[in-house]
């Protein structure tokens, strides 16, 4: 299980932007870099277009991995935004989560966005630290 995320400021201004524009829909994307520490968000369209789930575009997808193995970088996280809530991983985010990566979940709270990252495994999502660095 992985401990923590570091996420640069501009890359979690670049996510909430993100999310902030798409709500009310879910959106959804990749986190790629070395060492727990991401270097590029990749997003990707939610083709569910839905305010309560997302399912990423497949060959969106596909693409970020080839740029991610290309670039000689790891999946690191999968981002999604819950507009409508909860503020942990839902029920579907577990059984769907299939990748061993920090999944880094933005809920709206009165307006207001909070990214939250969790670790999925065997049912179960525990919190991981998310650091912001300069």
């Amino acid at each position: 299980m992985k401990q923590q995320l570091t996420i640069s400021k501009t890359q979690w201004q670049e996510m909430l932007d993100h999310v902030e524009h798409s709500a009310p829909l879910e959106s959804c994307g990749l986190l790629a870099g070395k060492n727990e520490r991401v270097e590029k968000v990749l997003f990707i369209r939610n083709q569910a277009q839905s305010p309560v789930r997302f399912v990423m575009d497949p060959y969106e997808q596909l693409k970020a991995f080839d740029w991610i193995e290309s670039n000689h970088l790891d999946l690191l996280g999968i981002f999604h935004s819950h507009p409508a809530g909860p503020e942990t991983a839902s029920a579907t985010d577990i059984v769907e989560a299939a990748y061993e990566v920090v999944y880094l979940i933005w809920s709206r709270n009165q307006n207001r966005w909070q990214g939250r990252g969790f670790w999925i495994e065997n049912g179960n999502a525990a919190e991981v630290q998310l650091q912001i660095a300069d």
